[in-house]
C-alpha cells in the first residue's frame, strides 16, 4: 500500500522497507510475545517520486533519522497494534515529506528608503543633543 503524501504524490512500495520488532512499554506480558513495533526505512538513493530538490531538502533536515546508506529510519512503538505503529510510522514519513516538499522563501536585499535614513540621522542628531547638554556649561 503506497503511502499518500499529497494528492498527486504518493511514495510506492518499492521505496519502503517494513521490520516488526518487539516492543517495550504499554501490552502487559503480551509484549514480549508479539512485534508490535515498528520500522520504516524509506529508500531514498531509489526514490525516483520526488524531485531533486525535495530530494535534497529531505536529506538536510531528516537529522538523525538519515541512515549511513542514505536511507531515512523511522520507528514507531508507542501504540499497542501494530497496525497502530505502523499507521504512525507511515505519517511521520509523510509529514517530513511534506515539509521537504515547501520551496524555502528567495531573500531578496533591500535597501532602507531616503525617507528613513533621514529620520534615522535626525533622531541620533537630537539623542546626542539631549545628551550633550547634561554635561557641564560652560561660563558664557
Amino acid at each position: 500500500m503506497p503511502i499518500e503524501i499529497t494528492p498527486h504524490l504518493a511514495i510506492p512500495d518499492e521505496e519502503l522497507e517494513w521490520k516488526f520488532i518487539r516492543a517495550s512499554g504499554p501490552g502487559g506480558q503480551n509484549v514480549n510475545k508479539v512485534s508490535s513495533a515498528v520500522q520504516l526505512r524509506f529508500l531514498l538513493p531509489l526514490n525516483t517520486s520526488l524531485p531533486v530538490s525535495a530530494r535534497n531538502r529531505l536529506r538536510a533536515i531528516a537529522g538523525q533519522k538519515l541512515v549511513d546508506d542514505g536511507s531515512i529510519l523511522f520507528t514507531a512503538r508507542s501504540e499497542r497494534s501494530q497496525e497502530q505503529n505502523r499507521r504512525a510510522a507511515a505519517e511521520r514519513l509523510a509529514a517530513l515529506i511534506r515539509t521537504a516538499m515547501v520551496e524555502p522563501k528567495i531573500r531578496r536585499k533591500t535597501r532602507p528608503t531616503k525617507g528613513s535614513q533621514e529620520r534615522r540621522i535626525e533622531t541620533k542628531k537630537r539623542r546626542g543633543a539631549t545628551k550633550s547638554q547634561r554635561g557641564r556649561q560652560g561660563w558664557d
